[in-house]
């Protein structure tokens, strides 16, 4: 025990000794993570708080288009900024002035209820409920909503526009439909046959915190993530101070007293461990009292900071244990520090850190699965978003911990190897 707490305490001198150390440790995750959280948040607020300008070009100026422009009202996402011509329109969407423009055409609604009429009345005369006429009625061409968007705009605002249009124009034409029928088959056109109103709606359910809907945003997906971040990135220290101390005869003097390497690494251990346990407070605190202060969702850490800390001790242990690896297999401060580097942002990618696992190739996903950032990140998930207990953390903090034991071990018997020869 002796032996273990004077390799701690030489690890807090070799620690407290590195000023530039520390800030990057310290300070460099509490930037990024403030950084990263207003840039999504902000463009999170693009698809859901801030409205989006769009040209409309109206030129059927009847029932169909005033549905259409009541629904992008509604809708709460879009300013609508209406336009005679469609070809300024066009112009100022492709210079990129604007995300969106819609071409609403000529006599739409009239067209949609000669369709629909023909419809109609060709089925009714079909079953025998009125005389069918033998006189040909014109054909009615189709009609198109042009859209034009800025070749900037990503495919998802795409896809969601046009949903959205496509749903507002077949509620118009089934209502069209029963009013037809209704016209055809009753002798009192006020009187109603058919609800128009939708059979199936839908309901999102979320995860209950407190008997009140608990809804995710952005500080309770970064914090963890670039906690995360900033807890794996101590590997590259880590593995430095390990070189360092190989280069300048350290651990040679170390073998000639009665020390064995997992003292050594037990010491650093501990060190680092603290290092990682502060780095997660200060995230913490930042979620908690920084992030409202500038305008963003304040992080809520009630009855959840015993597994918060549980979570953040065995991610500790995980990125501990990679960087006692990765400093006693590389030989020189060049290979340890760039590799280690690339390592961090290579797990971090994998994990779901940069690029949510979800929307990953499905190669992508599977691969995703060995980053121990990627556990570390569920577990966080599982107490932030999903109301986990410590039961539901164990598949996570198990795989952690075991990937802590098994790159520590490999570090010590490659140690002795080496020596042995």
């Amino acid at each position: 025990m002796h032996k273990l707490l004077a390799s701690t305490y030489k690890e807090l001198l070799l620690l407290a000794r590195d000023i530039g150390g520390i800030a990057i440790l310290f300070i460099m995750p509490l930037v990024l993570i403030v950084t990263i959280t207003l840039i999504q948040d902000s463009t999170f607020k693009t698809v859901t708080d801030v409205t989006i300008p769009i040209l409309v070009v109206d030129n059927d100026n009847d029932e169909v288009s005033a549905t259409i422009l009541n629904g992008l009202k509604d809708a709460n996402a879009f300013k609508v900024i209406t336009k005679s011509s469609e070809a300024e329109a066009k112009d100022l969407v492709f210079k990129g002035t604007y995300q969106l423009a819609i071409v609403i055409p000529e006599n739409l609604t009239e067209s949609l209820q000669n369709k629909i009429n023909q419809n109609v009345e060709a089925l009714v005369a079909k079953f025998g409920l009125e005389d069918s006429q033998k006189n040909e009625t014109p054909t009615v061409k189709n009609k198109e909503v042009r859209l034009y968007f800025d070749p900037a705009t990503q495919l998802s605002f795409k896809s969601s526009v046009k949903n959205g249009i496509d749903k507002m124009i077949s509620k118009i034409e089934t209502q069209s439909i029963y009013k037809a029928f209704q016209e055809q088959l009753l002798d009192d056109p006020s009187e109603k046959i058919f609800e128009t109103d939708s059979f199936i709606t839908f309901k999102e359910i979320l995860p209950e915190d407190k008997k009140d809907d608990f809804i995710p945003n952005s500080v309770q997906h970064n914090v963890p993530a670039w906690t995360l971040f900033a807890i794996f990135f101590i590997i590259v220290p880590l593995s430095i101070n390990i070189v360092k101390e190989k280069s300048q005869g350290t651990f040679v003097r170390l073998r000639t007293n009665p020390v064995s390497y997992a003292t050594v690494l037990g010491g650093k251990t501990l060190v680092y461990l603290i290092v990682c346990l502060i780095q997660f407070v200060l995230m913490l605190l930042v979620g908690v009292y920084l992030f409202p202060k500038i305008g963003l969702p304040t992080l809520d850490v009630s009855g959840r900071l015993p597994l918060l800390f549980i979570v953040a001790l065995f991610a500790g242990l995980a990125a501990i244990g990679l960087g006692l690896l990765l400093g006693t297999i590389a030989k020189t401060q060049e290979q340890s520090a760039p590799f280690g580097a690339t390592l961090v942002v290579i797990l971090a990618a994998l994990g779901g850190v940069w690029v949510p696992v979800f929307i990953m190739p499905k190669t992508m996903q599977i691969l995703s699965n060995i980053s121990p950032m990627n556990w570390g990140l569920n577990a966080f998930y599982d107490v932030f978003l999903r109301n986990g207990t410590l039961l539901d953390l164990l598949p996570e903090i198990a795989l952690l911990l075991l990937f802590f034991i098994i790159t520590t071990g490999i570090a010590i018997i490659y140690n002795e190897k080496k020596n042995a020869v």
